[in-house]
C-alpha cells in the first residue's frame, strides 16, 4: 500500500496520522536525487547507480524513492514492488537470461528455448515486458558471437510481440577456461560486440585496480555510444568493512562502500554502475555517494582499497585455469567465495559451490597456477580457505 493511500486508510478508521516519515522514507531522503546518464547514444537517462532483483525489499522501495529506474536483474523478484507495475513506464526493467542443458560454461544458445523462458517471466512477475533481454555470462569467444545467433533471433521475436525493447549482454570472460576451448577474454568479446552493433550496451566486471584492456574497451565504448554498465564492483569492499584491524587505520569520514559509489561515479567513463548490498542501512551508507566528487578521505580510501584487493580477491581473469593439472574451475569457486564474504549470500554461495564438478578440496597444491596470476594471489590457500567457508 502506498503512503498515501495508508494514511487515507488511517484516518477513515479513525486511527490518525503517523507520527513521521517511515524507515525507508528517512533513508531516501538521506541518499538524495540519484543523478542520470544517458545510456550509451539511447535516449534513455538512467540512474548513475542502477538497483537489482536481489535486494532487500526495503532497499528497493528505499531505491525508487531516490529515483532509480533501472533494475537489473528484475525477473528475480518474487513479489514485483507495486511502485513499479503502477508506474511501469518509468522504470526500465531487464531479465538476465542463461544457456540451457548446463551451465555457463557448459550450456546452450537455444533461440526456442529463451524465448519462452522470457515470455513466461513477463507474465509471472506482471511486469508484461522486460526493456532490456540480457545474455547472461555472455559468449565464449568472438566466433561464437559471429557464428551463433539463435540469442539474437528469440530477442527478435519477442520485440515483435512487445515483449522486449532492447538487447544487451554481461560478459565474462573465457580467456584460459579449461572447460571452454577457445575463449577469449571479456575485453576482447565486448570489442567485436561493438563492432557487430546489434548489442546495445553491456555489463561487465569493474572495479578499482589496474585493468588495461578493461578501461581501453571503456573508452572505446564511450566514443561508439555503447552503454556500459559495471558489475561486481565491490571487489572485496564487504570483508574490508568486517576486518577491524584493516579498518582502524580507513581514513575518517568515509567507509569501503561509500568511497567505492563515488570512484565509480565520478572518476570512471561509466555511464552507470550497480553495487550490491543486502540492506537498508547499506542502501544509504553507498548510494549517497552516487555522483558526488571523491574528496581527500575517499581518495586514500581508495588507494588501500586496492592494495587489499589486489593481495586478496581474485579478478576472475581466468588466466591460470588452463595451467592447472586438475582442471578446476578455480575463477567461478572464488567468485562464490565473494558471494559469501562480500555480499554476505552465504547461503546461495553453497548452493552453486555444491553443483561444482569439481570443488576446492581437489587442489593438490602443487603451486603451478601461481607463477601465471596477474595478482601472485595465493592460490591453493584461497581455495583450501573457500572449501573450509562453502564445503
Amino acid at each position: 500500500m502506498e503512503r498515501r493511500e495508508f494514511i487515507q486508510t488511517a484516518v477513515a478508521a479513525g486511527l490518525g496520522l503517523p507520527s513521521g516519515p517511515s524507515e525507508i522514507e528517512q533513508a531516501a531522503r538521506k541518499v538524495g536525487r540519484l543523478p542520470r546518464r544517458k545510456l550509451g547514444n539511447s535516449a534513455r537517462e538512467i540512474s548513475v547507480l542502477v538497483g537489482a532483483g536481489d535486494w532487500a525489499p526495503e532497499a528497493v522501495e528505499a531505491g525508487i524513492l531516490s529515483g532509480i529506474n533501472f533494475w537489473h536483474g528484475a525477473d528475480e523478484w518474487q513479489r514485483t514492488p507495486q511502485a513499479i507495475l503502477q508506474n511501469r513506464e518509468a522504470h526500465y526493467c531487464q531479465i538476465s537470461v542463461d544457456r540451457v542443458r548446463g551451465n555457463h560454461e557448459t550450456g546452450q544458445i537455444d533461440e526456442e528455448a529463451h524465448y519462452q523462458f522470457l515470455k513466461q517471466a513477463a507474465k509471472r512477475t506482471g511486469l508484461r515486458y522486460f526493456d532490456d533481454m540480457q545474455f547472461h555470462f555472455g559468449y565464449h569467444s568472438v566466433a561464437e558471437l559471429k557464428k551463433n545467433r539463435a540469442f539474437i533471433r528469440a530477442f527478435e521475436r519477442l520485440k515483435k510481440e512487445g515483449l522486449v525493447r532492447h538487447l544487451c549482454l554481461s560478459q565474462h570472460s573465457y580467456d584460459g577456461n579449461s572447460r571452454v576451448p577457445g575463449g577469449q577474454s571479456a575485453a576482447e568479446i565486448l570489442t567485436a560486440v561493438v563492432q557487430d552493433g546489434l548489442y546495445e550496451h553491456a555489463q561487465f566486471l569493474y572495479s578499482y585496480g589496474e585493468d588495461a584492456a578493461t578501461n581501453e574497451f571503456v573508452a572505446l565504448a564511450k566514443r561508439k555510444g555503447f552503454g556500459t554498465i559495471a558489475m561486481k564492483t565491490a571487489r572485496g569492499a564487504g570483508r574490508m568493512a568486517q576486518d577491524r584491524d584493516f579498518m582502524k587505520g580507513f581514513p575518517a569520514g568515509t567507509t569501503p562502500y561509500h568511497a567505492l559509489a563515488r570512484w565509480l561515479t565520478t572518476r570512471t567513463q561509466l555511464d552507470a554502475a550497480v553495487i550490491r548490498i543486502n540492506s537498508l542501512s547499506q542502501f544509504v551508507d553507498t548510494y549517497s555517494g552516487a555522483g558526488k566528487e571523491l574528496r581527500a578521505a575517499d581518495s586514500q580510501a581508495i588507494r588501500r582499497m586496492t592494495a587489499y584487493a589486489d593481495q586478496e580477491v581474485c579478478r576472475l581473469c581466468n588466466q591460470c585455469m588452463s595451467h592447472c593439472p586438475q582442471r578446476l574451475p578455480i575463477a567461478d569457486i572464488l567468485r562464490y567465495e565473494r558471494y559469501a564474504a562480500d555480499y554476505g549470500d552465504t547461503a546461495r554461495a553453497r548452493r552453486l559451490y555444491a553443483q561444482l564438478e569439481k570443488q576446492a578440496d581437489s587442489c593438490i597444491a602443487c603451486s603451478t597456477c601461481l607463477s601465471y596470476c596477474p595478482q601472485r594471489l595465493r592460490i591453493p590457500d584461497k581455495l583450501a580457505a573457500t572449501h573450509r567457508l562453502l564445503g
